[in-house]
């Protein structure tokens, strides 16, 4: 058997097995959602969070393929074959999709008697055999590779190419007409469909629902940009200060606690032309009507699980891909997408830009694609109704290789050595049932490890090891007192430095990790990421 039940620690043996929602969203920052500090209505997640667990430090992998491969297979992105994204690099951690050694959410979820469904965007592998349905899945609507445009299925300009969109439903390709939907209502709405099919089955079911908001193209209906027509117009300077005396009084952010200062690249908004400012404002409105109405869409799945009498016996967790990125894809010189149509509309292909991305990430230093905490630091949600303590907020420390043993452990289901005859990765995560249900402190023996396309770090405890390429030069922060990351202490404490390092290179040799200057220049979309993204 690939998998067999045994009793969740905290269920008695008379419990049904529970239900299990995992909600992605892309390229949101931390401070986005109204429980992390934002301005923007998001009612739905809030109330999840006043009902059940925040923590203030959940990891990501810092970009989107590495991020869903860890995600949902619990292994380090190398080590499920996705080390860099979603290309073949000719090596095994880099061949751009899952490894059949690394076992999905779905697989093992399945082999334990669930129902298991996915809506939204997959990327992590474009071949058809690494869809979702081959992977476990048995329900899927969405799109395969890493993004969309909101009201077509038109393929999309980047940086001198055409990225093919494909969006299809259970291995069939689909082609809906231009402008006759809205892609953040078609995923809730597969989501509502596949729940309602769970209606009258006595299976327990896992949900991934996966949404590709707000990932760029800025684009959003109308009658949400409208709700926030003239908010953004007191600029980013204020607008993160506003963030971060909410964060104060909310308890995400520690009083004392350091902040990151601005980042070089991001002028004083006062600074800006009138011009300059009318088209950073309107980015900003569409990005926070797109957040809002993705929260909406959360709204209407929790309706659906009320009414299917099943919330009680639901654990929903949610998360974000990576921080907010900096890349500016429509003015980003001779190869850039150009736009068709006004920001927000089915013709921008507008993106949220560096400027308004560093108060997505506040309080935090860089952006997507780097390994300071403003690249991979995730809101996480936890709620699970008289399970899990209402308006819990807690340090937490953990990462997407994390989940896959929380889900497992909850589920009754046991992690096979082999399935299909191929011998398994083993799970390196820390299974969070206790931190959940008992807001235990999470003990971690090993530290946690990321490398993406050179940037590299190490936590462990308080300290946290990061190099950005190509100086791999280390840097030493105390993230106790300062998770602004502002003070380098590598100098001062050379034997940390030394002990975290020699346990990089360990999992790094361990988990297949190369030197970047030997695969780097394969993809030209990484290449602007890369450029433009510290």
């Amino acid at each position: 058997m690939a998998g067999m039940f045994t009793t969740p620690a905290y269920l008695t043996a008379q419990q049904k097995k529970p239900n299990i929602i995992l909600i992605m969203v892309d390229d949101m920052g931390y401070s986005d959602l109204g429980c992390y500090g934002s301005e923007i209505h998001t009612p739905n997640l809030d109330r999840l969070a006043s009902e059940g667990l925040r923590l203030k430090e959940f990891y990501n992998n810092s970009i989107c393929a590495p991020t869903r491969a860890s995600l949902l297979s619990g292994q380090y992105q190398h080590k499920a074959g996705v080390g860099y994204f979603d290309v073949n690099l000719g090596l095994p951690a880099y061949q751009g999709y899952l490894n059949r050694e690394s076992l999905t959410l779905a697989e093992v979820l399945r082999s334990g008697g669930y129902n298991t469904l996915m809506s939204g965007k997959w990327h992590i592998g474009n071949d058809s055999l690494s869809w979702p349905n081959q992977r476990g899945f048995d329900q899927f609507f969405g799109v395969i590779g890493g993004g969309a445009n909101y009201f077509n299925a038109n393929p999309m300009p980047l940086f001198g190419r055409q990225y093919p969109v494909i969006i299809e439903e259970n291995n069939k390709r689909l082609h809906p007409a231009d402008d006759s939907y809205y892609f953040t209502d078609e995923i809730a709405g597969h989501a509502i469909k596949y729940l309602e099919q769970q209606r009258n089955s006595s299976k327990p079911f896992f949900l991934y629902l996966a949404f590709n908001a707000p990932h760029w193209p800025l684009q959003a209906l109308p009658e949400d940009i409208a709700k926030y027509k003239g908010r953004y117009d007191i600029g980013w300077d204020s607008l993160r200060e506003e963030r971060l005396a909410k964060q104060r009084q909310l308890g995400i952010l520690a009083a004392g606690q350091t902040v990151a200062p601005r980042d070089a690249d991001v002028p004083e908004w006062n600074s800006l032309t009138w011009d300059e400012k009318q088209l950073w404002k309107a980015k900003m409105e569409v990005y926070a009507a797109m957040v809002d109405h993705m929260d909406k869409s959360v709204g209407q799945v929790l309706a659906k699980l009320k009414e299917l009498k099943k919330d009680d016996n639901t654990l929903i967790v949610f998360i974000s891909d990576n921080g907010a990125p900096a890349e500016d894809v429509a003015h980003g010189g001779a190869k850039a997408a150009r736009n068709l149509g006004p920001v927000g509309t089915s013709g921008s292909f507008e993106s949220q830009g560096k400027n308004w991305s560093y108060v997505s990430n506040t309080p935090f230093r860089a952006f997507k694609n780097f390994m300071y905490e403003g690249g991979i630091s995730s809101p996480l949600i936890a709620w699970f109704p008289g399970k899990i303590a209402a308006n819990t907020i807690s340090q937490g420390t953990a990462h997407l290789i994390d989940l896959a043993p929380t889900f497992y452990d909850l589920a009754g289901v046991k992690y096979p050595q082999q399935y299909n005859g191929v011998t398994t990765n083993p799970l390196p995560g820390k299974s969070l049932t206790g931190l959940f249900f008992h807001n235990s402190v999470l003990h971690r023996v090993e530290p946690i490890f990321w490398e993406r396309a050179g940037n590299r770090a190490v936590r462990k405890g308080k300290w946290k090891l990061v190099s950005i390429y190509p100086s791999y030069r280390w840097e030493l922060y105390d993230l106790e007192a300062d998770r602004g990351e502002t003070n380098d202490v590598a100098a001062k404490n050379t034997q940390v430095v030394n002990e975290l390092s020699a346990a990089y290179f360990a999992w790094a040799k361990k988990t297949g990790v190369v030197n970047y200057d030997d695969i780097k220049g394969s993809n030209p979309i990484e290449g602007v990421l890369n450029k433009k993204g510290r």
